[in-house]
């Protein structure tokens, strides 16, 4: 189909215009490269999809064009290299993907050699778990692809078709529908026969039959083996480069160990040169755009309960085990955190400044505690306690669920100060996409009953905005110092998960 066939009605049907479709399709193509090839992958413009066989994704993106005006903390510039590095991948993702003329030859079923669109490789990210778990594991995943010169493909579900806008210009990350084993990436035969873990389980990487496919499945999610895990090391990496298309499971934040790996650490110190606190924070705005749809959403609830407030205050709160810590026992040390960090006035008359208070949770029991405890006139500023959605319980299969879950982490994220529950990837999207450093608070082992002398939960400021990944390998744990033996002291144990790592240089110990 020619382009001027598909052009708007108001160039190719009304008569007032003078333009001839010839001409008009020229301006457009000749726009189309010049915005490509000049502007930074940060310009955010909207730029029109126009490549010939396929229907273009959504063409505008609001949220990119408005969000800097809701966002509190400004994202820091980014690296000069990583810029570069972005924009070559936008490029390789348009010549690769799959509106390009290369993604129609291209095959994971084929061999090596007449597979892979020339240079063109591919790694499919398939979600896992909550959206908190998923958005963090697509990052990673995205971060991978940087790393390898990879095409990031993702495989949505129609509960997260509608949550992002697409961000590669001119191109589209949605995996087809008529990819080969769509309906079976989750299944476990498919692991069976095409994991990686499988295969250092059962023989050698370098075996040549029948380990010769161009399909490799790589699982990171939170049960993964320990074959799984041997992905982590770098004698493994080289054997993996060789392999077209890779499909990876993640459930996790697992960027902190691709720091720990040789590999990739020199190409890490460059595209990270002063900070590496704040890699989620750049790449989740970079890659994480809310959809039209989502972010009128957002607007509307923050426009008509936040904006005005001279503070926002966010508070996310999220129970694992009801039995073990029931919502009274939450409630009382959540309003022990904000009250003795002075987050919340400890009675209404000593509030001096008007404060829009979020509230964030699948229950409504604590949005009303605060509420009643709070809200209206207080001293000399009002408190308003406000609650975009309460769930009750948790969805993740259903797109208007994780639609509203969406909704939620961006208004937190354009807090001003925030509370987020200990071990909670929710908390950790909300503060790393906002960059505001949170203040954790870490619920004491289930084990300890609430009516124990001494029992009380830990409200900790954090060192950053990054997430912890929850299960890293076991190579990889921090020694008796803290300090993970590969990560050449860029990783530590998290505040609110002694046994996960994150990223710990950079600005550690100050706001963004």
């Amino acid at each position: 189909m020619g382009l001027g066939k598909r052009l708007p009605e108001f160039i190719t049907g009304s008569s007032a215009n003078k333009f001839t479709v010839t001409a008009a399709a020229a301006f457009i193509a000749l726009s189309l490269v010049l915005i490509a090839t000049v502007c930074s992958p940060i310009s955010y413009f909207p730029l029109k999809f126009a490549l010939s066989g396929s229907t273009p994704p959504e063409q505008t993106c609001e949220s990119r064009e408005q969000r800097s005006s809701y966002l509190k903390h400004r994202t820091p510039e980014l690296p000069p290299y990583l810029l570069s590095k972005l924009q070559a991948y936008e490029r390789r993702h348009r010549r690769c993907g799959p509106l390009s003329e290369s993604f129609n030859t291209t095959s994971p079923l084929g061999t090596h050699n007449d597979s892979a669109g020339g240079d063109c490789k591919f790694v499919v990210y398939t979600p896992s778990q909550g959206l908190g778990n998923r958005i963090l594991g697509l990052t990673s995943t995205f971060l991978f692809a940087l790393l390898t010169d990879r095409v990031l493909l993702v495989d949505f579900s129609a509960d997260m078709g509608e949550l992002f806008c697409e961000p590669f210009p001119n191109s589209t990350w949605l995996l087809p529908g008529n990819f080969p084993f769509k309906s079976d990436l989750y299944g476990g035969w498919f692991r069976d026969v095409y994991s990686y873990g499988k295969l250092l389980e059962k023989k050698s990487p370098s075996s040549s039959s029948p380990w010769n496919s161009t399909l490799l499945q790589i699982f990171l999610d939170d049960k993964y083996s320990e074959y799984d895990k041997l992905f982590f090391k770098d004698e493994n990496q080289g054997f993996l480069e060789k392999i077209p298309w890779l499909v990876l499971i993640s459930d996790g934040y697992f960027i902190p160990c691709l720091f720990q790996m040789q590999t990739f650490r020199s190409e890490l110190e460059k595209l990270f040169p002063n900070n590496k606190s704040t890699v989620f924070h750049q790449l989740g705005n970079y890659l994480l755009a809310p959809s039209n749809q989502a972010w009128s959403l957002i607007t509307k609830f923050y426009d008509a309960h936040l904006a005005k407030a001279e503070q926002r205050i966010g508070i996310q709160i999220r129970v694992f085990d009801p039995q073990a810590t029931p919502t009274p026992v939450v409630m009382k040390q959540i309003l022990s955190c904000t009250e003795t960090r002075r987050i919340l006035p400890r009675s209404r008359q000593s509030n001096e400044t008007s404060k829009a208070v979020l509230v964030a949770s699948l229950s409504s029991e604590f949005y009303e505690g605060i509420k009643n405890r709070y809200g209206g006139r207080s001293g000399g500023g009002e408190i308003g306690v406000y609650q975009a959605s309460h769930e009750e319980t948790q969805q993740s299969y259903k797109s208007s669920h994780n639609m509203k879950a969406w909704a939620d982490m961006y208004l937190l994220s354009m807090s001003d100060v925030l509370v987020t529950s200990g071990m909670s990837t929710f908390g950790y999207v909300a503060a790393g996409i906002g960059g505001v450093r949170p203040w954790i608070v870490t619920f004491p082992d289930p084990k300890d009953h609430p009516d124990v002398p001494g029992w009380a939960a830990v409200c900790e400021r954090a060192v950053n905005v990054e997430p912890c990944f929850h299960f890293p390998p076991w190579f990889a744990y921090p020694d008796e110092q803290g300090t993970a033996s590969g990560g050449a002291g860029l990783v530590n144990r998290c505040e609110d998960v002694p046994w996960g790592l994150k990223l710990v240089d950079g600005l550690n110990k100050t706001e963004l």
